[in-house]
């Protein structure tokens, strides 16, 4: 966990909603200067802090509406920190809670060097990564489509299609297999439904990729170096990771992709473990389907993940593979060399 420990004469906290907001800022002694609700809209915002824009640092709890305040503030040359929503204990306890008393707490937490921050992803890349995971949701829904249909043929006890329905010209046939209207009209549906993300998802894909190559094209290409990282795979972890500097450790990096799970120690004793669930859950993906083909594509890694397997059972082997795919990615794109597999498998 990172805090903002920077000094400033004065500090704005806001707890931002979709259309209000409510403002506190404190000067360096703690005195309220500002406590009140404006509207989301960059005039009253701006009117609101002209006469404190001199050493201002401007805190939001991170939350779907942040990104047009982030760019507001950076082209006003406006100091702006993104507070990590999980760890801000301090906003969502206490006894009561309201936006005032929010906004008040965040301001405290700026002045007091406790804001836990978030990664303010620059806007640049931001709208190609929003594409691309709505690209992914897209595939889901897809797939949840084709899930439906296989369990529909055995609702209906019929042979199992045996066909893959990824593929057009096998799917259209499949309604035909029932007898009753009815079920037969649903099963049209899906099919219809699964069509429509197919056109959507056929568009998206090359639009991405061009995007990306005009991005990053050289750490797209070491990523894509490692066996079993494809297009897609490739261009989540680049979107996803962004900048690799902004990690100071291999440790850090792992935490971030939920690929450690974190000790809970009191008194000298062991509490369990915790902190599964924070981090990035797109890039605790895209390791995890690497880790996976890694095995496909590679003879010798098959005999690794026979070993792991043996000693800690198939899901946690997965993990193991997909946390030293993690740490190899990391020092390839800090060093800027490709992946080299002898190497990895030899360590690993």
């Amino acid at each position: 966990m990172r805090f903002y420990t920077k000094t400033h004469k004065y500090y704005c906290g806001i707890d931002l909603h979709a259309r209000k907001k409510y403002v506190c800022i404190l000067d360096s002694e703690g005195t309220v200067l500002v406590h009140r609700e404006i509207n989301c809209n960059p005039e009253s915002f701006l009117r609101l802090v002209a006469p404190y824009r001199e050493d201002l640092v401007v805190g939001v709890e991170c939350m779907f509406a942040w990104y047009w305040l982030a760019d507001l503030c950076r082209n006003e040359k406006i100091e702006f920190v993104l507070g990590h929503a999980l760890y801000m204990k301090a906003v969502h306890g206490g006894k009561a809670k309201s936006d005032k008393i929010d906004a008040h707490k965040i301001a405290v937490l700026l002045r007091g060097g406790m804001f836990p921050l978030a990664y303010v992803y620059p806007p640049e890349m931001r709208a190609t990564r929003d594409l691309l995971r709505r690209r992914n949701f897209f595939v889901r829904k897809r797939a949840e489509l084709m899930a439906h249909i296989q369990n529909t043929v055995t609702q209906y006890n019929l042979a199992p299609l045996g066909i893959d329905l990824g593929v057009e010209e096998n799917r259209h046939e499949v309604a035909q297999l029932f007898h009753d209207p009815e079920v037969r009209k649903i099963i049209e549906i899906d099919v219809a439904m699964i069509d429509a993300f197919d056109d959507v998802i056929n568009v998206l894909e090359p639009d991405i990729e061009k995007t990306a190559r005009q991005h990053n094209l050289h750490a797209l290409k070491l990523l894509r170096s490692i066996n079993g990282v494809g297009k897609v795979l490739g261009l989540v972890m680049l979107y996803e990771i962004h900048d690799i500097n902004r990690f100071p450790t291999v440790q850090d990096f792992s935490s971030y992709c939920r690929l450690v799970k974190c000790a809970h120690e009191s008194a000298g004793k062991k509490k369990g473990v915790g902190g599964s669930k924070i981090g990035n859950v797109h890039l605790k993906w895209a390791f995890s389907e690497a880790a996976v083909f890694f095995v496909r594509h590679n003879p010798q890694a098959k005999i690794l993940m026979e070993k792991l397997v043996k000693i800690h059972g198939k899901g946690k082997a997965i993990s193991i593979l997909a946390h030293k795919l993690a740490r190899a990615i990391f020092y390839m794109l800090k060093n800027n060399v490709p992946f080299d597999r002898e190497k990895f498998l030899a360590t690993a």
